[in-house]
This record gives C-alpha cells, sequence and structure tokens, in this order.
C-alpha cells in the first residue's frame, strides 16, 4: 500500500484520492484553504467525464444533480440565426454510452467529497498550503507554508493552474495570459421567458466576442459566461465589475441573447490563461494532474473532464503495490500526455476559428458546419466524448 501525497482539495485532488483509496491506497489531500468548498458557476460533462466517474463509484450521485441536455447548438451571434446543432440524446447518448450534462461546480465537488470522506484510506488536511517538496530514495515530503511536515511516498501536484509543485517539477514561469475576458453570472430560471428556457448549451458567436448560456442547479438557475477577445494582458480572477460595463461591452448582440444577457446583475470578470503542452509533468515520486499539468482554455469543455481521467488513469497505474513509484508515475504521464496535449490545442483553435472569426471567414464557418450531418458532428466529437479507453498504455491501443 502507497501513501500519497496531495496537493489541492479542489475537484481534481478528491478524485485523486478517491481513486487511489479505490485501489487500496492512502492518500493525504492537503489543501490550502481553511475548508474544503468549491466556488464557481457551471461545467459542462461530457460522457468521458461520467465515464470517469462511473469508475470512481460517483456517477449516480452527480447524475442526481445535473441538467442533462438535448443539444449544443452554436447561433450567429449578429444575426440571430442558428447555425448548427450537436443533437446529445438518442443516437449520441447510444453511441457514447453516458450522458451530456451540465452541473453547478458545487454539484460536481460534494459528491467526490462525500466519497473521500467515506473513504477509509484518505485523510483531508484544510489550512495546509504545500510551499515546498523534497525527494529521498524511499519516499517524498513536503512542508506546509504554517511550518508543518508530512511524508509520504509519492506526490501529486493537483493545485491548479499555478501550482506550486509544477513551478518545482516543469519551472515554466507564469501561466500564458489568453487576451480573453470572460464574465459570468448567475440568475434564478423564473427570470427568463419561457420562450428562452432551451434545454440546451447555447453559444452565440460574434466578430472576437462570443455568449454562452444552459440552465444548471437541476434547472433552477441559468449559468452566463460571455467572453470577449480584448487583448487584456493582467491576470485577473473573480473581480466584480459593473452590470453597465457588460451590456457596453456585448452590444452588438441580437435580441435574443441581448434579452438574456441584460437579465444578468452580478457579473465577475476572469482573464482567461492556460499553459502550453508540456511532454514530462513527472518527476521521480513527484507528478502532476489537472490544471497543474496541462491547464486548458474553457473553449472544449473538458478542463474537468480531463481531471477526472487524470485521476482514474493515476489510480489504474498505481494499482496492486507501492512498489516502483517512478516508473509507475512515468508510466502515467506517458499514456495521459499526446490526449491532453490534443485537447488543451483544441481549446485554443476553437477559441479562434470557431467562436470569434467575423466577416468572411464567419460565413466560411457558418457554410462549413451547416454542411455537416448529424452523424459528421458525432464523428469529429468521437475521439473526445466517446473516450473509454482513456486507461489505455501506450502501445495497446
Amino acid at each position: 500500500m502507497a501513501h500519497a501525497l496531495v496537493s489541492g482539495g479542489g475537484i481534481g485532488g478528491l478524485a485523486t484520492a478517491l481513486s487511489l483509496a479505490r485501489q487500496g491506497h492512502r492518500a493525504t489531500v492537503l489543501e490550502r484553504r481553511d475548508a474544503f468548498t468549491e466556488m464557481g458557476a457551471g461545467i459542462q460533462l461530457g460522457p468521458n467525464a461520467f465515464h470517469a466517474l462511473d469508475l470512481l463509484g460517483v456517477s449516480d450521485q452527480v447524475q442526481g444533480r445535473a441538467v442533462f441536455i438535448d443539444e449544443l447548438r452554436l447561433m450567429d451571434g449578429v444575426t440571430g440565426e442558428t447555425v448548427v446543432t450537436l443533437p446529445l440524446t438518442g443516437r449520441y447518448r447510444a453511441r457514447f454510452k453516458n450522458p451530456y450534462a451540465v452541473v453547478q461546480r458545487v454539484d460536481l465537488y460534494e459528491p467526490l467529497l462525500s466519497a473521500c470522506r467515506a473513504a477509509p484510506g484518505v485523510e483531508l488536511v484544510s489550512g495546509a498550503c504545500v510551499e515546498s517538496y523534497a525527494q529521498h530514495p524511499t519516499g517524498v515530503t513536503v512542508r506546509t507554508a504554517d511550518g508543518r511536515s508530512f511524508a509520504g511516498d509519492l506526490l501529486v501536484g493537483a493545485d491548479g493552474i499555478r501550482s506550486t509543485v509544477r513551478a518545482r517539477l516543469v519551472g515554466d514561469g507564469a501561466p500564458r495570459i489568453s487576451g480573453h475576458t470572460i464574465y459570468r453570472s448567475v440568475i434564478p430560471i423564473e427570470r427568463v421567458p419561457p420562450g428562452l428556457r432551451w434545454n440546451a448549451v447555447t453559444l452565440w458567436a460574434g466578430p472576437k466576442w462570443h455568449f454562452v448560456h444552459y440552465a444548471i442547479g437541476n434547472g433552477r438557475y441559468l449559468n452566463l459566461a460571455a467572453t470577449l477577445d480584448d487583448g487584456a494582458r493582467d491576470p485577473v480572477a473573480g473581480r466584480r465589475v459593473p452590470r453597465h460595463l457588460v451590456r457596453h461591452r456585448f452590444r452588438h448582440l441580437g435580441h435574443s441573447a441581448r434579452q438574456l444577457l441584460d437579465l444578468g446583475e452580478d457579473w465577475h470578470e476572469w482573464v482567461l490563461c492556460d499553459r502550453d503542452p508540456v511532454a514530462v509533468w513527472s518527476d521521480g515520486r513527484v507528478t502532476l494532474m489537472g490544471d497543474a499539468a496541462h491547464a486548458m482554455l474553457q473553449y472544449a469543455a473538458q478542463g474537468a473532464c480531463q481531471a477526472l481521467e487524470d485521476a482514474v488513469v493515476l489510480g489504474d497505474v498505481l494499482a496492486g503495490a507501492a512498489a516502483d513509484v517512478p516508473r509507475r508515475l512515468a508510466e502515467y504521464n506517458a499514456v495521459r500526455r499526446d490526449r491532453t496535449a490534443r485537447v488543451q490545442l483544441l481549446a485554443r483553435q476553437m477559441g479562434e476559428q470557431l467562436f470569434h472569426p467575423a466577416g468572411e471567414e464567419a460565413r466560411a464557418r457558418n457554410a462549413m458546419l451547416r454542411s455537416l450531418s448529424e452523424d459528421d458532428l458525432h464523428g469529429y466529437v468521437a475521439w473526445l466524448h466517446g473516450a473509454r479507453d482513456f486507461t489505455a498504455r501506450p502501445g495497446n491501443g
């Protein structure tokens, strides 16, 4: 039995601890905040995420809190026309074996937290901000900002895009600032006109901007997210902004989208950041997962999904024994790096080529997407949404 130290008690950290515990290992989760909580609004979960949640034993609990949507819908944000819809019922569900759904972050986090609290091999330590670590031949030791020391057989950095563990392991500096600002608000669904309560993730695409909305919280709320390619260079996170600013910055929205945007009141802004893919994020007894390993923009809606996959693969690779931890962590890195790098680059490409083009480029995008059949669309996402083999070893499919 191995003892893993997990730096970070977010979605990825808890999923990692649960995955390791289900393989018979111990996990001590070190969370810098004073309590294990989750903030934030909506997350989209594809079938690949639910497959991972199946393997972690919490899929039913998450599905019980989820909103199962009928389609992904891309609209022309200027003309208001429907460009393309990706159906998510019927043949989609039959092909990918799990649903596509949206949840509030807490509705994913709390089932993972409850499962960790019930798992005999998991210890949750709050107020423990990992500040440094040191490896030795038989283990690793971490020190927290308040001077405590924790020892284990391995360390997993699940501490996000500005990971302390990554800073030491990879040393590639600050995250890449995308130049895109996102504004988020959540409103009660009863404030939404009945004719606009669509059971879809709807994206209105315009020149250098887009606006997304979908129901969360078992349909009680509408999640609003408006993104502008404004060249922002300062890493802002969660700053409150006045309602009139958001309305002005997205003044070119068409009528229906404008109705919904205007309902938002308590707006906050973030400047989106990600990281370039790296080939190596494991070193001896230390490894990374989730945003610490492969932070990505939100445009592919896969950040949480890929972290859940990481957790399952890490548990799978470490199954059976505590021996040869460095080799096992290197294998986990090898299993995951190509797939996650592909998603990172896809997310960037979608932001530029799918969501934000203008003029002739937008018209060409619309024409291309309208030419695709339902089966064509399912085929395009099959490698991502349908991945039930993300635990496969290199060379074994």
